[in-house]
């Protein structure tokens, strides 16, 4: 299949989220490492640990992104689309298990609390970890609708989470602050491990959902209904020059989508003509349904139709040229 020029810039919309996503990451792993070196914090530790698969998972994403917009060969017939769906699953995981050991951690710790040290550093730290985090997510989502690309939009999700657990830790080190010196000094190590376990919730929900979806789309899921739709709506447009259609099947490999259906062609249409009609409904159906790779089969038809039974003449054999 030629490679359209709308087709390279959503390639090239994908590899700059990727690179975007890489140096965001490697700016936040530089600031969250230092601020966990100086402040003694279950929740910075936390916030560290996704910040170092996130920037693992970076690097994959770039060099998967660049794998999946290969075109296909011998060994992969319909190219390396699913790729972005390995990345969008390992997220997902890696989060998941992130979640889960960090809870493990934060129930241990409630039972020999400590106190935070240096909490402004913290505070400071998670301001600017947010700040990063949600001006990458901004752009980053950006990136995922104009380039249709399912990894991209699970790395956004994922600089999502980030802010948001950020977020709550800024919160938390404000309210060790406030505690401090205070009558209520007592609660201020027991914050830390507390907001560790709603972080660790928080993100557990989501990291489960993104996994389900990108497990869903390795099973070959077939194009969203619209699509589905616009399918039926360009094959109409044909419908003086073929019988019949049947057997539609459409199936998504990361933001490519391949599209197959059988078209019942008259018997006695010249084979020059039929493939006319075939090459422009694919031309139409591909123009309709984006970053899609169309397949007509031609069928003849079996001369079974009312009009040859009633001993009339086939209509599609009498339409006007092409």
């Amino acid at each position: 299949m030629v490679k359209t020029r709308a087709a390279t810039t959503k390639e090239q919309y994908m590899l700059r989220a990727a690179s975007i996503s890489l140096w965001f990451n490697i700016v936040l792993f530089i600031f969250k490492l230092t601020a966990l070196i100086v402040v003694h914090s279950l929740a910075i530790a936390t916030d560290f640990a996704i910040t170092v698969v996130g920037l693992t998972v970076s690097v994959i994403l770039y060099n998967s992104l660049k794998l999946s917009v290969r075109p296909a060969d011998l060994l992969h017939n319909y190219g390396y689309g699913k790729v972005e769906h390995v990345c969008e699953a390992m997220e997902g995981i890696v989060l998941i298990g992130i979640a889960a050991i960090m809870s493990f951690q934060a129930f241990a710790t409630f039972f020999h609390p400590s106190h935070v040290t240096f909490p402004w550093i913290g505070f400071a730290s998670s301001m600017l970890s947010l700040t990063l985090n949600f001006v990458g997510a901004f752009f980053i989502f950006q990136l995922a609708r104009k380039s249709s690309s399912p990894a991209v939009r699970a790395e956004g999700v994922h600089y999502t989470l980030e802010g948001f657990i950020s977020t709550a830790i800024a919160c938390a080190f404000m309210v060790t602050i406030l505690l401090k010196n205070s009558a209520y000094e007592h609660i201020a190590p027991y914050i830390d491990p507390a907001v560790t376990m709603l972080v660790s919730f928080a993100i557990s929900l989501p990291s489960i959902k993104l996994a389900r979806q990108a497990f869903v789309n390795l099973l070959d899921i077939s194009i969203e209904e619209p699509g589905k739709m616009e399918i039926v709506v360009r094959l109409a447009r044909h419908a003086d020059y073929y019988c019949n259609f049947e057997d539609l099947k459409t199936r998504t490999a990361g933001h490519k989508k391949f599209i197959e259906v059988k078209i019942v062609m008259p018997k006695d249409m010249p084979f020059f003509k039929a493939h006319e009609v075939v090459s422009k409904i694919e031309r139409d159906i591909a123009q309709g349904v984006p970053d899609s790779e169309v397949t007509v089969i031609m069928m003849p038809c079996l001369k079974n139709c009312g009009w040859l039974q009633n001993n009339k003449p086939c209509p599609y054999l009498s339409s006007g040229s092409v």
